[in-house]
């Protein structure tokens, strides 16, 4: 708490004071900001004329906006694995399922992420928000390369583990106590427990201040790394819009429209204090910010959901609007603005920002991820040629839902309803189908008897990328394990 008093002491000093502080800051810092199911057309700097977001449109206009970026995976926990290792989440066995509140399990312990790479090298670490790869020990951030986390430990539409650890200063409330907390029979859908480090500080959190928190202790993060003269990475993981939705209350009386509208509202709020804090700080020219979403959107709640148009399906399908998400790259007098076209993935976030911290020693380990620093810096050709879709519900593992090479994609596999509730609608086509994306974004002409030499040549290359993936599923991952998780008696 008194970290936070000083860094929003020093915030306002900043704002009324001329700043001294240096922006010479080598190596560069990392903010990178994920947010929750956010739609590919949510934000207004992609086409939304209901929803406000002027902080993040501020943002695109003041550095990239990519429109052709995709999400590892259609649903959580995969998504935010592929994220931080830089693999297809079928790769670290974290492609088939969520993590719940009961999962024994998390993101494996040889992965190696992206956090840990950057703390050998001298940064410090920070996640701050939903983590969603495992909240027993040994699977929280701070087994997982990051110093410090503070947040929920997974959706927020889940329940507490009654046996978690509590901390001697935790805040119970709503009449709840620990001896309540701990009554495995005591079940309440949406109270999830606040986490510092690896243990419990709040029951239930309050959901309706978690932004402002989280946004409050990414700026006491800050601070710490100035003091101490550091380069810091900061992961700040939104739990918004992510149903169900909680906003303040000064959102809620500003801003009009649903509560999906206000949850937008919320998250460009918290960034625009993050990205002003880093210009009055001095530090905005050494500080490369990245803002992307872990899927598309759930629209399984109508207009409570968002939106993905002009793109075909959303989160829960491995398709287009499941998985091309908004990103936004910002570093002042760095890179240049403007739109970017060029094929991405957050797969890519890994080495393009090892490339930047000029770290060169773990790149190779992370073999799906490409460096994209040469498309933020010079606009130049992407090194992404080509994007692959997984299903986890396909068997035998590795096999390839759909692919993208340049404009075409192929369609091998359809899905009737969300996989992830009905694994058996996946039926594999007759016969491939064929799109092309900058002409059809919405995948509704099939070319595939038109080019058929060019169908041949994706279906070669997935089959080739099939089994490169299944001869590096190690025969201990356990994707099938996490599939086919056994609910203990109190989570029934």
């Amino acid at each position: 708490m008194l970290r936070l008093l000083a860094s929003l002491a020093l915030f306002s000093t900043l704002f009324s004071t001329p700043c001294i502080l240096s922006a010479e800051r080598v190596p560069p810092n990392i903010i990178l900001i994920l947010a929750d199911d956010l739609g590919y057309s949510d934000l207004a700097c992609y086409g939304n004329d209901r929803n406000q977001s002027p902080h993040l449109d501020q943002m695109a206009r003041e550095g990239q906006r990519w429109t052709e970026f995709y999400s590892a995976s259609h649903i959580c926990s995969p998504s935010r694995a592929a994220l931080l290792t830089g693999l297809y989440p079928v790769r670290t066995g974290t492609d088939a399922h969520v993590f719940f509140e009961w999962s024994a399990e998390g993101l494996p312990h040889d992965s190696v992420t992206l956090a840990e790479v950057l703390k050998e090298n001298g940064y410090r670490t920070y996640c701050i928000g939903k983590w969603h790869l495992g909240h027993k020990a040994g699977y929280l951030p701070i087994d997982q390369g990051f110093d410090y986390f503070y947040g929920i430990p997974y959706s927020n539409d889940m329940r507490v583990d009654p046996d978690m650890k509590v901390s001697d200063t935790a805040v119970f409330r709503d009449g709840m106590t620990e001896d309540g907390m701990r009554n495995h029979a005591n079940k309440i859908d949406n109270w999830i427990p606040l986490m510092e480090g690896d243990a419990l500080i709040e029951y239930p959190a309050d959901q309706s201040t978690l932004t402002r928190r989280y946004t409050e202790q990414s700026l006491s993060c800050i601070t710490q790394s100035i003091e101490e003269e550091t380069p810091f990475f900061l992961f700040i993981a939104h739990h918004l819009p992510h149903v169900p939705i909680f906003v303040s209350d000064s959102i809620q009386s500003t801003v009009s429209g649903n509560s999906y509208a206000q949850a937008i509202a919320e998250i460009d709020a918290s960034v625009g204090q993050i990205l002003a804090y880093l210009k009055a700080s001095a530090l905005a020219d050494n500080s490369l910010v990245i803002f992307t979403s872990d899927n598309g959107p759930d629209q399984t709640f109508n207009l409570q959901g968002g939106r993905a148009e002009p793109l075909k399906g959303s989160k829960f399908y491995a398709s287009e609007g499941g998985q091309k998400v908004p990103t936004l790259f910002w570093w002042p007098n760095k890179i240049p603005t403007g739109e970017i076209d060029a094929l991405g993935s957050t797969l890519d976030i890994y080495n393009t920002i090892l490339s930047i911290a000029d770290i060169s020693d773990a790149s190779e380990q992370a073999t799906d991820s490409h460096d994209l620093s040469p498309v933020l810096f010079h606009k130049s050709e992407s090194p992404r040629k080509d994007f692959y879709y997984f299903s986890s519900f396909i068997e035998p593992r590795g096999q390839i839902y759909a692919m993208r090479k340049g404009d075409w994609k192929a369609h091998f596999y359809q899905s009737q309803s969300p996989e992830y509730y009905n694994p058996k609608s996946i039926v594999k086509h007759p016969r491939t189908k064929l799109y092309n994306l900058k002409e059809d974004p919405g995948e509704n002409t099939d070319l595939a008897d038109t080019f058929p030499h060019i169908v041949k040549d994706l279906e070669k290359h997935s089959e080739a990328f099939s089994e490169d993936i299944q001869r590096s599923i190690a025969p201990n991952r356990y994707s099938k394990k996490i599939l086919h998780q056994v609910r203990p008696d109190w989570a029934q």
